[in-house]
């Protein structure tokens, strides 16, 4: 009776300790599968750079110093059982703690590192381009030290800007890919590349049959980018400066009165005497006056086919054209009683 009742005592304490077991199993079970969960429903990203030749362990601590993750050991369960803990990528990745291990690891084995678009816009000047830049989180010193055309010594955009000028009116207008690893210096790079496709053989030899050199195209591009958008206006205007040009007309351009104004910090005015103000100079203004499009340049090297004297812009948003300076003026009378004040 007695070794009846031992061996039932030896089979209940067994089978508590199975249902205790399996209680323990399940319960950790569910803590490791909860702590895979995100950390919070908030959708705001935090960003983080993984060091080159981060060990799992680092990664791990780095997650959860930045609360992007539940528990260190869970994560780096997750990571060794799915056999990835070689595959992360160094680099810097912006996290949501609203997204859960598997999701971050899989972030963080594919290499999705966090990009933004940094743009450069067009017909902005170069001190335009460079808060650009800088709002774009970038460096102000290393913005400085990117514009200055010395660190681009022989590349084939520039080869015709004088030496000393500046970048003015050679960073094409472009969104470029940004990460943390960037520089202002690739950028400001890579807007150079973009102008150089623009500067085919095919389009200089067009500016030199107008009579133009590379730079002096891209300061007469600039002005036309500045004074109307469409590529129809713009072909006219060109064709209108391109005239003067040949006849030694003063151009008139308000576009150029206000840059030279601007560069010595005083206000936007078509009196300002400077030798930008082509009100007061005969031919083109010593550099260009902003960045320059596709549709600019293409503007001057194929003039429109007419010839027009004279354009105003009209409140109505249309570019009115005319031959004498009589027509101009009553153009001016009827569509521009707003801008022209």
């Amino acid at each position: 009776m007695r070794k009846f009742l031992t061996s039932k005592l030896f089979i209940g304490i067994a089978c508590l300790l199975l249902v205790l077991g399996a209680a323990g199993v399940f319960m950790a079970r569910k803590h490791y599968y909860d702590n895979l969960k995100p950390v919070s429903s908030a959708e705001k990203t935090v960003t983080i750079t993984i060091p080159s030749g981060s060990s799992l362990n680092q990664v791990a601590e780095l997650l959860d110093k930045n609360k992007l993750i539940k528990n260190v050991w869970a994560f780096k369960q997750y990571v060794l059982s799915k056999g990835v803990e070689d595959s992360i990528q160094a680099g810097t990745y912006a996290i949501s703690p609203s997204q859960g291990v598997a999701e971050i690891v899989q972030i963080l084995t594919e290499g999705k590192v966090d990009r933004k678009l940094v743009t450069i816009k067009p017909a902005k000047r170069i001190d335009q381009i460079e808060q650009a830049l800088i709002n774009s989180g970038f460096d102000p010193a290393e913005v400085k030290a990117a514009l200055d055309p010395a660190s681009y010594p022989g590349h084939p955009a520039l080869v015709d800007k004088p030496v000393g000028a500046s970048l003015e009116g050679y960073l094409y207008p472009e969104s470029f890919l940004k990460t943390a690893e960037s520089t202002p210096k690739e950028i400001v790079g890579a807007s150079l590349d973009e102008m150089q496709k623009r500067l085919t053989p095919d389009i200089r030899a067009a500016f030199a049959a107008q009579g133009l050199s590379v730079h002096r195209a891209v300061i007469l591009a600039s002005i036309v980018e500045r004074e109307v958008s469409t590529p129809t206006d713009r072909a006219q205007v060109a064709q209108v400066f391109l005239k003067r040009l040949g006849m030694d007309m003063k151009l008139q351009s308000d576009a150029t009165a206000s840059y030279g104004a601007i560069l010595d910090g005083a206000e936007p005015s078509l009196t300002y005497d400077s030798p930008y103000n082509t009100y007061s100079i005969v031919g083109l203004p010593p550099g260009p006056i902003s960045n320059v499009s596709q549709s600019s340049l293409e503007a001057v090297a194929r003039p429109a086919n007419t010839d027009w004297l004279y354009f105003v812009s009209g409140d109505d948003g249309v570019t009115h054209f005319s031959k004498t300076l009589p027509e101009h003026e009553a153009l001016v009378d009827k569509y521009c009683k707003k801008l022209c004040q």
